[in-house]
């Protein structure tokens, strides 16, 4: 029996480095900024996760966040700064993981580039509030899953393929090298 990949007429996998990774890493995370924040993954147990708003993300692929100084996450990133982030842009596309590697800082230049009024429920004083920590997440590899042609078009395949009986998946996943 065939694979499903050996049956696709089409390219389905795309390994992307460099520049490359770095705008595809920008376009999904620019289609939803959420993402599981997964630290303490290097333990052999489950990994801590919580969900987190990516506050930039820049053309190298660095992701910036805004955390308390006293959270669990900087306590773990302080004994280990090896990250996840896996995100879900849509229900069946935009879905990355990402596996980089974390520094915090203080930087008050930083802290008002990323600051929006809403954090001020997090950050009570405010953005001079001395709890305010930047995370920066420097990513070193990662997987992507998305459609070549956007949602529409990957429906209208898939019905094709099921009244064909062919395989035509518009997707395309690979590697992400940075």
């Amino acid at each position: 029996m065939d694979s499903i990949n050996r049956q696709q007429p089409e390219q389905n996998h795309l390994d992307l480095q460099d520049t490359a990774a770095a705008k595809k890493l920008k376009e999904l995370i620019d289609k939803s900024s959420t993402c599981f924040f997964c630290t303490e993954i290097r333990t052999g147990k489950a990994f801590d996760t919580r969900p987190m708003a990516v506050q930039q993300v820049d053309d190298d692929g660095v992701c910036w966040f805004l955390s308390a100084t006293d959270s669990h996450k900087n306590a773990h990133i302080s004994a280990d700064p090896a990250v996840q982030l896996l995100f879900k842009g849509s229900e069946h596309s935009d879905f990355m993981t990402i596996y980089g590697q974390a520094t915090i800082s203080q930087d008050k230049a930083k802290i008002a580039e990323l600051w929006e009024p809403l954090f001020k429920t997090w950050f009570t004083e405010g953005e001079d509030d001395p709890r305010i920590s930047v995370i920066k997440v420097t990513p070193v590899e990662g997987y992507y899953w998305d459609t070549k042609h956007g949602q529409i078009v990957a429906f209208a395949k898939q019905l094709m393929g099921a009244v064909t009986g062919q395989t035509l998946d518009d997707s395309i996943e690979g590697k992400l090298e940075l």
